[in-house]
């Protein structure tokens, strides 16, 4: 599990450094409110990867749903900002629905986040663990 930690702190780092490059376009170059999003969303979604990666690090045992739902989430914000990065920049999409379908993505990823979150909370109230692979 070690590695999908590292992956998960790697990725966040490159979605953070992607942030800061796109805010600096906007601010320099293109001033246009869709790299202004992107940056946004970059920025606070590597921050809460680096959170889940120490939560991940944390957690006794094995956590399939926190980890997928983890590089779900990345996924969805990757794809979401690289749509509205490519409209800023090229005039185009990546593919049709692609933003959509990565703020959908993102969104269902902070939800079964916050599922898991939950079971977790009830599972820590009767004093277990919790579900040994969720």
């Amino acid at each position: 599990m070690t590695r999908q930690i590292y992956a998960i702190a790697l990725i966040a780092a490159l979605q953070g450094s992607a942030g800061v490059a796109l805010a600096a376009a906007a601010a320099h170059g293109d001033s246009s409110p869709l790299l202004a999003t992107a940056s946004q969303f970059l920025m606070l979604h590597a921050a809460a990867g680096i959170g889940l990666a120490a939560l991940r690090a944390g957690v006794v045992g094995p956590n399939k749903t926190l980890t997928f739902s983890t590089f779900t989430l990345q996924a969805g914000v990757t794809l979401f900002c690289a749509d509205l990065a490519l409209r800023a920049f090229g005039g185009g999409r990546l593919f049709p629905y692609a933003a959509p379908i990565g703020g959908s993505t993102t969104i269902l990823a902070w939800l079964a986040i916050a599922v898991w979150a939950a079971a977790r909370l009830a599972c820590a109230g009767r004093g277990s663990q919790g579900p040994s692979s969720s």
